[in-house]
């Protein structure tokens, strides 16, 4: 079995832009290939999974997502820096479909794609919903720039930290120690 990390795309590895509908919008952070080529490196699988509620708007096709994600995987890959997965839920929120998160559809057709060890395995997002994601399969969770939530507004992470820079040192520290971690950047 595979371990995996499921990045959200949307302000965890690049600027959250409003329904981004072009891919000269899509904006990777600085920091996003590295921590992904480190990823890679530890042996995790590391895949993106991501609602895109915009398509069923008709903000974008899903012709111009994928030209978005091409950019993304082109720039990742100029750094060294590979992703083993895009999944995306392309439906409106109201359309109560299994595959938008936080429902699990998407992360457990990964897991059986890729062979993945889910109880080994992360979820890293910007919003509460990616944290109820994870959890609900079972991963580990880590968020990513806000601050820690109280247990009564839902699932509570089990690492936050301020930026994805501390990403690859937070995952060692859960690899080997059970509890709830906060890393806090000094700069």
């Amino acid at each position: 079995m595979n371990r995996a990390v499921f990045l959200d795309r949307d302000g965890t590895i690049a600027k959250d832009v409003h329904y981004c509908r072009r891919p000269e919008d899509f904006v990777l952070f600085a920091d996003a290939a590295r921590v992904i080529s480190i990823l890679n490196n530890q042996g995790y699988k590391v895949i993106i999974i991501t609602n895109q509620s915009g398509i069923a708007r008709g903000y974008l096709s899903e012709e111009t997502l994928s030209d978005i994600h091409k950019k993304m995987k082109e720039a990742l890959s100029r750094d060294g820096a590979r992703l083993d997965g895009i999944y995306y839920c392309p439906h409106h929120p109201d359309a109560n479909c299994d595959c938008r998160k936080p429902k699990p559809s998407m992360i457990l057709q990964a897991a059986r794609d890729f062979q993945i060890d889910l109880e080994h395995s992360f979820v890293v997002g910007d919003r509460q919903k990616d944290i109820e994601f994870g959890k609900a399969v079972g991963c580990r969770t880590i968020l990513i720039g806000a601050l820690p939530l109280a247990k009564s507004e839902g699932a509570v992470p089990d690492a936050i930290v301020s930026e994805l820079a501390e990403l690859p040192a937070t995952i060692f520290k859960l690899q080997n120690s059970p509890g709830v971690i906060e890393a806090r950047s000094e700069r």
